[in-house]
């Protein structure tokens, strides 16, 4: 289907969304991004093990532009760090060699890609795990079902210990440093949002910690700040990326105090020295909510503390240390340009318009018309092509009709 606007479609080429900037080590040729956006569709090689096979590489070779940059899906680090259905790794040999072809795809439309890197801490089960015990900050177990259909408040998770905090930074970044060398990855991504584990720690309504890694804010940005010292030494700075979800309520994640605790966060990072400051800081703006609408959920932020919501808070932090700052959540046509034009944004990151539309950088550059997306194919479909390698491209609309 077709997504109908009123009137003439603004074409954004020769604005500044269609502008060269350099991000890290990359020379970027517009300013469109394509979001992280899970979609559950990689092959089931063994319990626990999904590798990125030909649809995946399509799909994004699909979605590769020259001087385009894409992130993927969010992506394990290790064994059991998602039990996810679907989710691929990089953690063994078969995924490795199976991203290298989704990573060539992209590279030889001259586009980059960055792999996201997680572990979800409390949000998979013990089940999923294979009797692996979920881990996180602390205790506090999410509400609702797992995807398994465990009760959450049934299997709540453990505090980490020390030496486990201190295997799971390694752990990331030895799983950056074989993206980069073995898969063919342009930088990484380091998930600290959409409470999954690293974000479990930055959370105050979640992390009620008492030792080094909770209470202060200063305790619950250690662990994030830790991932990126490590993974920064392992593949150089430059090709590293983190993103960060202040006003995140997905999870129950619900801070008391965002623009304060992540304003220092912010600080932290841009304070870094430059072998370990990060190429980008990716950030989801404050409307977007995984089930409240946009009104719903600016409504809801201002009834909790009467300040502005707003990333520039952060964006302003970030400018002074070279640290470019990319945006997300809910950007289409008509407001992607303005975010770019004040410099609220050097890039702006797109998902579910990028989900329906291969071609979504030209039909924005063109002024094109987009497909509509299908939200109940974002996760998985039966069969899995269904919502992810059958959206048309606009010249294959142009040239049968529209349906």
């Amino acid at each position: 289907m077709i997504a109908k606007s009123p009137g003439k479609l603004t074409a954004l080429g020769g604005t500044p969304v269609f502008t060269p900037i350099r991000l890290g080590d990359l020379e970027l040729k517009h300013r469109i991004i394509q979001a992280p956006n899970t979609r559950m569709r990689s092959a089931a090689e063994s319990k626990g093990i999904h590798v990125p096979g030909p649809r995946v590489v399509k799909y994004y070779g699909d979605r590769a532009t020259d001087g385009g940059l894409q992130l993927t899906e969010a992506t394990d680090i290790c064994f059991n760090a998602s039990a996810y259905p679907g989710v691929p790794g990089v953690f063994t040999e078969s995924q490795l060699s199976a991203w290298r072809q989704v990573t060539d795809a992209v590279h030889a439309k001259g586009g980059f890609m960055f792999v996201q890197l997680w572990h979800t801490g409390r949000a998979s089960s013990t089940g999923m795990r294979g009797g692996e015990a979920t881990i996180s900050s602390g205790s506090i177990p999410m509400n609702g079902t797992y995807l398994d259909g465990t009760k959450c408040e049934d299997d709540p998770p453990r505090p980490m210990s020390f030496q486990e905090i201190e295997e799971i930074t390694r752990e990331w970044a030895a799983a950056a440093k074989r993206a980069v060398d073995v898969a063919g990855f342009d930088g990484v991504e380091i998930h600290s949002a959409n409470g999954y584990l690293l974000e479990q720690f930055l959370h105050d309504n979640i992390n009620k910690r008492t030792d080094k890694y909770g209470g202060s804010v200063e305790n619950r940005c250690r662990f994030t700040l830790e991932v990126v010292k490590a993974v920064t030494n392992a593949i150089g700075a430059s090709k590293v990326g983190i993103r960060l979800s202040p006003y995140n309520y997905f999870q129950d994640t619900r801070d008391s105090d965002p623009n304060s605790h992540w304003s220092y966060l912010c600080s932290q990072l841009a304070n870094l020295p430059a072998s370990h400051r990060p190429a980008y800081v990716h950030m989801i703006e404050p409307r977007f909510d995984e089930v409240l609408d946009e009104e719903q959920k600016i409504a809801s932020l201002l009834s909790e503390k009467k300040e502005t919501n707003t990333l520039n808070i952060f964006r302003e932090i970030l400018r002074p240390a070279g640290i470019n700052f990319m945006a997300c959540g809910n950007f289409n046509r008509d407001n992607v340009l303005p975010k770019i034009k004040t410099g609220e944004a050097d890039v702006v990151a797109f998902g579910r318009h990028f989900i329906a539309n291969p071609d979504l950088v030209e039909r924005l550059r063109n002024g094109w018309e987009v497909n509509a997306y299908d939200r109940t194919t974002f996760y998985g479909a039966d069969p899995p092509e269904k919502g992810y390698n059958d959206y048309p491209f606009y010249h294959e609309i142009a040239s049968n009709g529209p349906n």
